[in-house]
């Protein structure tokens, strides 16, 4: 009997999910919901078990937040502390509440399933990756989210998206929606260029995969220009990866 996986894709603005079998087809059309603020662990929670109760059942679950995630605990997550969401006011007593919260069994509870729960870029790597050689995933949208392969195993998660870019940002910021959207995307592809040429050095990948759902606004003349180690992947990763992500963890 086919393993079926309830996968959500927990994002700042949104969350999307579906019910996949183990070759990764959906089973149905994924649904989308704006992402509530305030969003507090017990809303979270409860949120996404009334998504799961719109999608056919599932044995297992695999859910994606943006944050770093360890063994299923949120260290830090950055948009769902805020009052309103993405670039609004950070309100301590959600930031209290999240931090330590391990969502990986209040979900499992929850939901009544076996879930894995790890940060959103590393769901989406997981969907995308050939499982060779050293393998990075960056995720563009409302900020940038990282994942690490090698060899096909997932490796411990960092936050590149707070490291200071031109000393006055982050690259989260400056890489992210908002700037996206002022800049328009002309002049946004040309900062993603120039940050994988700088990041190039840093990492020293085999493949590099720029997926998330500011991908597809990548203009297309700048697409070689950015190297052949270089893939853009559809946004669709990020619930395809739930299935093969149980698989690649060390």
């Amino acid at each position: 009997m086919d393993l079926m996986t309830l996968s959500i894709d927990c994002g700042g603005l949104g969350i999307k999910a579906s019910v996949l079998d183990g070759q990764g087809t959906m089973h149905a059309q994924p649904v989308h919901v704006p992402t509530p603020y305030p969003l507090s662990p017990k809303r979270f929670v409860e949120t996404l078990v009334e998504v799961a109760k719109t999608l056919p059942k599932a044995q297992r679950a695999t859910i994606g937040m943006p944050g770093m995630i360890r063994h299923g605990v949120v260290v830090a997550t950055p948009h769902y502390i805020t009052a309103k969401g993405p670039r609004t006011k950070i309100e301590p007593e959600l930031k209290a509440a999240w931090s330590g919260f391990d969502v990986q069994s209040a979900l499992g509870e929850a939901l009544g399933l076996p879930t894995l729960v790890l940060n959103d870029a590393e769901v989406h790597g997981a969907g995308v990756v050939a499982g060779s050689g050293f393998e990075v995933v960056l995720t563009l949208g409302t900020g940038l989210g990282c994942a690490v392969f090698d060899g096909g195993h997932l490796s411990p998660h960092i936050e590149l998206s707070h490291a200071p870019v031109r000393r006055l940002t982050t690259y989260d910021t400056w890489i992210g929606e908002h700037e996206r959207r002022r800049l328009g995307d002309a002049f946004w592809t040309r900062r993603v260029r120039i940050m994988v040429e700088e990041l190039r050095p840093v990492f020293l990948w085999d493949r590099l995969y720029l997926g998330g759902g500011n991908s597809r606004r990548i203009r297309p003349e700048h697409i070689e220009r950015l190297g052949d180690d270089v893939v853009v992947v559809p946004n669709a990763a990020g619930i395809v990866g739930g299935v093969r992500a149980w698989a690649l963890l060390p």
